[in-house]
């Protein structure tokens, strides 16, 4: 009898991992349609599955498994990012890095003081029980962190570059953005905001982004050192692929152990480690890391979006809410029409802004695309009821009123955000962006589908045109590096960056074209 509770859990796991199979047998099955996609159908089976579970259970749980916030934390969210800057299209990504920064982290501060304040304002007329106001920051904080995956999957990168680097990119950056503020709400006693207090907020706000982004570059450097010197693919590919994997998890609990922003570290972590650390690995072990690094994201997104459709109708939190069923629908219908506004708000103006500053008229973002990075924005997904959980719950459980009405209405913003727009996604990206209307950036992104000319070689790259180096090499006066960038400052950068990188960063670190050649193991594989 002393094995029962184990064999609970045994059960509970079982349940649970034949449960995710069957999101990927089912999401495989309906992927041709592209209405439904991983994440609707294991919130639908996970819906299922809890009222299948509520039925069983004579209305005692819904869940098989109680949530922990440092399963998603420490176990699931590492893969996920980590994977999404392993596999960036590190060319339009950097290309792109102001606009992705000025959406990113720019417009989630916009969202965040917009939500916070019509909280503050709009809930006080509603009877949800008190509030601090660092309750209501940090709800300004969790539905600021977007979920663009059905956006992204209706995308088609080729044909729009521009557009899926920036919805791609700004979803990262946001979803950093959200945690790095939802921590500093937590240190900070704003109770009583004065100036010196907000200068420091502000402060501790970058101080995490540049240290968080620097310690990803760092161990993703020392990553690729070791693997260059030391190259184990002559002996063992094992090593090398798990020395990959747990050096990329270092740079995580690394963030963690100094209180920075693990998201950003282990994103620029898996850029640096794509660029340096893939390539000098054997042909076998970069086959391998890359589809491990893509498995264990898809399995960990899968695991969430299930988790989060059982937990929907966790009977807990909906019985403290029941007895006022209108208030519960009154603050969803609030933080819903705040998300919105929100992202309008922050969408909208910044890319008049960015407009303004882009002198081909290629390159300035139209009202469509304007419209659809704002519809990639609204959905929210795991990181708002992760944070939520971390707000308003102790292990998981609630029993205060006005905390039980903020978890279940975040679970109520995220399933109908998720459900309904996700599945207006598809037609909404096709009226607005006909799939034979191709980005005038798509020839610029197969740059990054060959091998790099050697810098002697390479053209500069001018408004959108190519500068012949033979034809009129004799006529054209070469312009100076100060005038350069300042007529095209991304790609002068880019420019003078990989000169940097082919003559001091890849012979030290490595890469393509200067990892060490062993036979029957090609150096130069391609990576997209």
């Amino acid at each position: 009898m002393a094995l029962e509770p184990d064999q609970a859990s045994v059960d509970s796991i079982t349940l649970f991992v034949a449960l995710l199979s069957s999101c990927i047998v089912i999401g495989h099955l309906l992927e041709k349609n592209r209405w439904f996609n991983e994440s609707i159908t294991a919130l639908a089976i996970g819906l299922c599955t809890g009222i299948i579970i509520l039925f069983t259970t004579e209305g005692r749980s819904s869940h098989i498994l109680v949530f922990d916030e440092e399963l998603f934390f420490i176990y699931l969210l590492p893969p996920i990012i980590f994977n999404a800057g392993f596999q960036v299209k590190k060319k339009q990504f950097f290309r792109n890095f102001v606009m992705i920064i000025l959406f990113g982290a720019v417009g989630t501060l916009i969202s965040f003081v917009i939500v916070s304040i019509g909280t503050m304002q709009l809930f006080k007329k509603l009877d949800i029980g008190f509030l601090e106001i660092g309750d209501y920051l940090a709800l300004g904080a969790i539905f600021s962190a977007t979920d663009s995956v059905c956006t992204l999957q209706v995308l088609n990168q080729d044909e729009t570059p521009l557009l899926y680097s920036v919805v791609f990119g700004e979803g990262v950056v946001n979803d950093a953005t959200s945690i790095v503020l939802f921590n500093a709400i937590q240190k900070f006693d704003l109770s009583h905001i004065t100036p010196s207090i907000f200068m420091e907020f502000i402060g501790n706000f970058l101080y995490f982004f540049i240290t968080s982004t620097l310690l990803g570059v760092g161990v993703g450097l020392i990553s690729a050192y070791i693997i260059k010197k030391l190259y184990m693919g002559r002996h063992s590919t094992d090593r090398e692929v798990a020395l990959m994997i747990l050096m990329a998890y270092l740079s995580y609990m690394m963030a963690e152990l100094f209180s920075l922003s693990s998201i950003l570290t282990v994103f620029f972590c898996g850029i640096v480690m794509s660029h340096y650390t893939w390539h000098n690995v054997t042909e076998s072990s970069r086959t391998t890391t890359k589809h491990a690094f893509a498995t264990l994201s898809f399995i960990s997104e899968i695991f969430i979006f299930l988790y989060v459709g059982m937990d929907a109708l966790d009977i807990e939190k909906w019985s403290v809410v029941s007895k006022s069923p209108g208030t519960s629908v009154g603050v969803s219908s609030i933080l819903l029409g705040l998300v919105l506004v929100g992202r309008a708000a922050s969408v909208f103006p910044l890319s008049f802004i960015s407009n303004l500053f882009k002198r081909s008229e290629s390159d300035k973002f139209t009202f469509k695309q304007q419209v659809t990075i704002w519809w990639a924005g609204l959905m929210r997904g795991s990181v708002s009821v992760a944070l939520a959980y971390n707000q308003f719950t102790r292990s998981g459980h609630t029993q205060l009123r006005g905390n039980a009405i903020m978890i279940t209405s975040t679970i109520t913003v995220v399933l109908f955000s998720t459900v309904v727009f996700g599945l207006l996604t598809k037609p909404l990206i096709r009226l607005l962006l006909p799939s034979n209307n191709l980005s005038s950036t798509v020839s610029s992104e197969s740059f990054d589908a060959f091998p790099p000319k050697p810098m002697t070689d390479l053209p500069l790259i001018i408004n959108g045109q190519t500068a012949d180096p033979v034809a009129g090499s004799n006529t054209i006066p070469r312009p100076t590096s100060l005038r350069m960038l300042l007529a095209t400052p991304a790609n002068t950068v880019h420019y003078y960056w990989r000169k940097f990188d082919d003559s001091v960063m890849r012979p030290m670190f490595g890469g393509r074209g200067f990892a060490p050649f062993v036979p029957g193991s090609p150096t130069e594989p391609l990576l997209h």
